[in-house]
């Protein structure tokens, strides 16, 4: 069986590149991409080549239905955590006019790992390996409930989506940078990250990807949709 990714094991992602106009809200959806994954660290053959289970669970991420304002692209899947895997990158923007591309407000990752032989660590035989990054007032970073109150938002985000899960685990970072020398005219940023993994349960994989997604808009500031979680004050233009 392939190794078990735990809780802190998400795929770091690189700084969020530019926004292009194919970016903004109504840009390319979960229905026009191809969800193929990876079998064995690479690209399969054919769709057909994959486990039935996995093409199960590409069809119902394909499915998903998640905010508008989450602007969701496969990504290059991580190799050696599982035989088979796809991963999704997501940049959060308010909607608006097509004329205006906004900077992210928040960024992630979100990877769905399948061993057909399942793993005693997973306690299953599929895992979602998330990350989830966003800017920060320094006030609400220096809260120090804030790690605690990201978790239960995670959790609250998939039982409104009832997104079943069991062993689920993960840690929230604060980041504070400060710049110095030359670059001492650079405001500090502060940042919080949270990395977290669970093992879905009998609902279909669209459900946890929503939920995910809500997670997402609820660093980002965002107001919560559905109702029920609480969105972080919208983080400063230049976090």
């Amino acid at each position: 069986a392939g190794a078990a990714a735990p809780a802190g094991d998400g795929p770091r992602p690189t700084r969020p590149r530019r926004a292009t106009a194919a970016d903004v809200p109504g840009g390319p959806t979960l229905d026009r991409m191809t969800l193929v994954g990876l079998q064995n660290g690479a690209r399969p053959a054919t769709h057909a080549a994959l486990p039935g289970a996995f093409r199960t669970a590409l069809r119902e991420l394909r499915d998903a239905t998640p905010r508008r304002e989450v602007q969701l692209r496969e990504i290059a899947a991580p190799q050696g955590l599982a035989p088979h895997a796809v991963a999704l990158a997501a940049d959060v923007r308010p909607l608006a006019d097509e004329d205006d591309i906004s900077p992210a407000l928040a960024t992630g990752r979100f990877v769905l790992l399948y061993d057909p032989e399942g793993s005693d660590l997973w306690q299953g035989t599929f895992r979602v390996v998330t990350y989830i990054k966003a800017g920060l007032e320094l006030d609400v970073a220096e809260d120090p409930m804030l790690g605690a109150v990201a978790w239960t938002w995670l959790v609250e985000s998939l039982e409104l989506r009832h997104a079943d899960c069991t062993a689920a685990g993960g840690t929230a970072t604060r980041i504070l940078a400060e710049s110095f020398g030359t670059l001492a005219e650079r405001p500090d940023a502060t940042e919080i990250e949270m990395r977290a993994s669970w093992t879905p349960g009998g609902r279909a994989m669209g459900a946890h990807l929503e939920a995910w997604a809500e997670m997402v808009c609820a660093f980002a500031g965002l107001p919560p949709q559905p109702d029920g979680v609480t969105a972080l004050p919208a983080p400063r233009k230049d976090a």
